[in-house]
């Protein structure tokens, strides 16, 4: 008997509430808020999660073992998620289900992934669980995941606000550089304002141009600080 076959023999088997019963998911994720907002995700679908915040990080995973689903932000401080993808998509064994995440336009991003080799992609916000489930239950073959019945759970996932402060306070640290990485942070900001659904955080965002002067710089550290003391207040 193959080693695959071993694997599917004992792995545990799949309930109607809980689809994805040993099953591993990278999640590869530079935002606390959406990456915790995926963990419940798991947690609530029985599957096991581990995370990445980086290229490298991802990549050094990679090296020690295969998960059965990945699920890669398209934007990342170290480079594209879309190279990343790339490279695991040409990865034997490859990962069973590779997805792309972002908060950028839907049709865009999406047609980005498809073309960088993923199963599918999953827009920000991440937080209807039934969506979720299907997103990944679409690519995953009959002796990993087989169909049933399932409860349909039209319920939201809400990530605990201090993923979100840890987020905003990364933000704040990267502004206090001498040269702060004004393109990465504007997608940072972007993706996490999205995923909380925070229009004012996004247009904060939107606004980050290639240069920032000082005054803006100020002002905007002022603003996300402003918000992190204010969650401070609410926990």
């Amino acid at each position: 008997m193959n080693d695959a076959l071993i694997e599917i023999e004992y792995r545990p088997r799949p309930t109607a509430d809980r689809p994805f019963l040993g099953l591993t998911v990278l999640v590869v994720e530079d935002s606390r808020y959406a990456s915790e907002a995926v963990r419940l995700m798991c947690l609530r679908s029985g599957a096991r999660i581990r995370r990445a915040d980086c290229i490298g990080s991802a990549e050094r995973h990679l090296h020690v073992y295969r998960p059965t689903i990945a699920i890669v932000d398209l934007g990342l401080p170290d480079g594209s998620g879309l190279d990343l993808i790339t490279r695991m998509d040409a990865m034997r064994p490859r990962v069973t289900v590779l997805l792309g995440t972002s908060g950028a336009d839907r049709a865009m991003a999406q047609a980005a992934v498809m073309k960088a080799g993923g199963d599918g992609f999953l827009a920000k916000p991440i937080e209807s669980l039934a969506q979720f489930q299907n997103a990944i239950m679409s690519h995953l073959p009959a002796e990993i995941c087989a169909r049933m019945p399932r409860p349909v759970d039209d319920g939201t996932i809400e990530p605990d606000l201090i993923a979100f402060r840890e987020d905003l306070t990364h933000a704040i640290a990267l502004l206090a550089l001498d040269e702060p990485p004004l393109g990465y942070l504007r997608r940072f900001l972007l993706g996490v304002a999205r995923s909380a659904r925070d229009t004012a955080l996004e247009g904060q965002a939107t606004r980050i141009g290639e240069h920032l002067a000082t005054a803006e710089r100020r002002a905007l550290s002022a603003f996300l600080s402003q918000r992190v003391q204010a969650m401070a207040v609410m926990m």
